[in-house]
């Protein structure tokens, strides 16, 4: 009833057909514009023209639809009245199940050939390994699961459709079948679980072991809208920071009275070692954003007020990976995969996983975040002359 007020309401229709009308004279003036460009060239570069366009495509399917279901209908209608056989509509609509079955299955096989061929290579980093199995595990159970139940769905529906010629057994309890579709997937779910949770604990482990050597320590922060990087100096350790410290100058508020944050290094590029353990040290200034580094398969929210960590293992370096993937530019990104405001999408930083040679080379190139700039701005000179002062006048007395 609703779609029959909705036809004959001449006021939807009015703006109905404003709308496709608007939408198809802004496609064939772009298409016009453009010189020879086909309609469905120019719609990808229109949104109105787009929605137009799969509207009036939506809506001629639906009219087709209902005129062979009108022609049927009638042909049915006819057949009863000459005393003919009229449509058997239990084999049709069994027969379009096995179509239905066929045409989604294909549709399956398409996703997992096309779309399927467009996920990432493969880990770049230790944990990424297991991630990617417990993922393909996961992904091959239930496919083996959905062909099977599919199958059987829809060719029961086709072999058990409606006949006279036969009475349906009405079967309202079967303990034996309850116990087998409860019992067999609590089993598998909890074998995926266990494993699932014993890997995820080793991969959040961010204690080094006893005898395992230290990590890099890597300062991560972002901000609206932008990463920035802080390394360890040569006393291994990163000096504390303090939000209350956040200036033009000093963005990050490190806080200078602590001695390890004199030798802190600055970077544009996050530089990291092959085959080293690497914790990331993940804060937040502002909003919520998340560290995404998907060929590591790492990836860990950035929350205000509460800092995050993740630690990882690289085994691919960059050069590497370029050869792999016969691509001479590729390079190895860090994204923010929280829509974090409108210019989201600046959030990118360059990877590059590097040899120990070249990593220890590139280090010394980098330049500290106490730059005489900040030195004058924080009158670090005076303070440190005071306290020589000081310290002499306690020696006199």
């Amino acid at each position: 009833m609703g779609f029959k007020f909705l036809i004959r309401s001449k006021k939807m229709l009015s703006l109905l057909t404003v709308f496709l009308l608007l939408g198809s004279s802004m496609v064939m003036a772009q298409a016009t514009a453009e010189g020879g460009a086909t309609a469905a060239d120019a719609v990808k570069d229109n949104g109105l023209g787009t929605a137009a366009y799969y509207t009036l495509l939506f809506l001629i399917v639906c009219f087709v639809v209902g005129i062979v279901g009108k022609i049927l209908q009638v042909f049915d209608l006819t057949q009863q009245i000459q005393g003919k056989k009229p449509i058997n509509w239990n084999n049709v609509m069994g027969v379009i199940c096995l179509v239905f079955l066929v045409a989604g299955m294909y549709g399956a096989y398409w996703e997992y050939t096309v779309q399927g061929s467009m996920i990432l290579p493969a880990a770049a980093s230790v944990h990424g390994v297991k991630i990617d199995n417990m993922f393909w595990t996961t992904t091959v159970l239930t496919t083996i699961v959905f062909v099977v139940t599919q199958i059987l769905l829809f060719t029961f529906l086709f072999r058990y459709r409606y006949s006279a010629k036969r009475r349906g057994h009405f079967l309202p309890h079967n303990n034996t079948i309850e116990k087998v579709w409860t019992i067999a997937p609590a089993i598998v779910l909890t074998i995926l679980v266990i494993f699932g949770f014993f890997t995820w604990q080793q991969i959040t482990n961010s204690v080094d072991a006893k005898g395992e050597p230290a990590s890099i320590n890597i300062d991560v922060t972002g901000h609206q809208f932008a990463w920035e990087l802080r390394y360890e100096g040569k006393d291994g350790k990163l000096g504390n920071t303090n939000y209350k410290l956040v200036n033009g100058s000093n963005k990050l508020g490190i806080n200078f009275k602590d001695k390890f944050s004199y030798d802190d290094l600055q970077a544009d590029t996050m530089v990291i070692p092959v085959r080293k353990s690497i914790r990331l040290n993940i804060h937040a200034q502002d909003v919520i954003h998340s560290v995404y580094m998907p060929h590591f398969r790492v990836q860990l929210n950035a929350v205000p007020g509460l800092p995050t960590y993740f630690k990882f293992t690289p085994t691919i370096t960059t050069s590497e990976m370029r050869t792999k993937l016969d691509n001479p530019t590729f390079e190895y990104l860090l994204y923010c995969n929280k829509i974090c405001g409108g210019a989201h999408y600046n959030m990118k930083k360059v990877v590059r996983v590097v040899s120990e040679a070249e990593y220890q080379a590139w280090l010394a190139q980098q330049k500290p975040y106490l730059t005489d700039k900040l030195k004058q701005d924080l009158k670090f000179a005076e303070q440190k002359s005071t306290v020589q002062q000081n310290n002499r006048l306690a020696l006199n007395n």
